[in-house]
């Protein structure tokens, strides 16, 4: 099968972004593939996959702004910053650091502080290089190292919802840039609110230009790839008319 373009793959949770390589490379029977952002394998929703000669492509792609919808439990944080980790810290009744009857306007004022060029701490349990190492392996050999901050922007948060419960949870509607971490976005909120935080739930729903509306899953292209009609899914935006 000779395809070459891009192909927009809804990531479903629990795969890591070169799981998902993987398995297309064996629905395809294509080696040659690259991706413009790594996924969490906790997070699912928008992973462009580069085809063929289409990955000499990605450095064009690589840079673009980033959209997520993002559900954060208050009153627990773990180590990884995720539902994934080891909890390290339970603040008992987490309702108590909110005005009930204030509370959207309270989290909404919180939210907007983030809203610019912001620094941020990426977490121990990330890709970044240190010492030769990435960050994930010293921290899975209990290890803490000083990591500098970086700067992303973090170009709109909009407050969705707010889910009741003994450890209530806020859903957020993020549009930042490449390398920012929603994880550490999640913990920092959590610091602001005084009860700590982590990440429960993640979706990508933009990785500019290309929107979750135009993903398919792996067992869609799978489908397609049986009939012989993957092609009709390529995307190629820089093809000639």
């Amino acid at each position: 099968m000779s395809i070459e373009g891009i192909l927009i793959i809804n990531k479903p949770a629990g795969l890591t972004s070169f799981d998902v390589i993987r398995r297309l490379r064996k629905i395809l029977k294509i080696k040659k593939m690259g991706h413009t952002g790594t996924l969490d394998p906790m997070a699912e929703g928008v992973l462009p996959i580069f085809i063929g000669a289409a990955t000499k492509q990605i450095p064009n792609f690589a840079d673009g702004i980033k959209g997520y919808v993002a559900e954060i439990t208050l009153g627990i944080e773990t180590d990884t910053l995720d539902r994934e980790g080891k909890v390290t810290k339970r603040i008992q009744n987490p309702n108590d650091k909110i005005q009930i009857n204030q509370r959207k306007i309270q989290l909404e004022k919180i939210l907007a502080g983030f809203i610019g060029e912001i620094e941020q701490v990426p977490p121990m349990y990330s890709a970044v290089h240190h010492a030769g190492k990435r960050l994930y392996e010293l921290a899975r050999e209990g290890k803490t190292v000083e990591r500098q901050p970086r700067k992303v922007t973090i170009h709109s948060i909009k407050l969705l919802e707010i889910i009741d419960g003994d450890f209530p949870k806020i859903k957020i509607a993020v549009l930042c840039s490449k390398g920012t971490y929603i994880r550490t976005l999640a913990d920092d909120i959590g610091k602001a609110l005084s009860c700590g935080a982590h990440l429960s739930a993640l979706t990508r729903t933009l990785s500019s230009p290309f929107h979750i509306a135009q993903a398919f899953t792996l067992e869609a292209v799978e489908d397609l790839a049986k009939i012989g009609k993957v092609d009709t899914i390529i995307i190629r935006p820089w093809a000639e008319e």
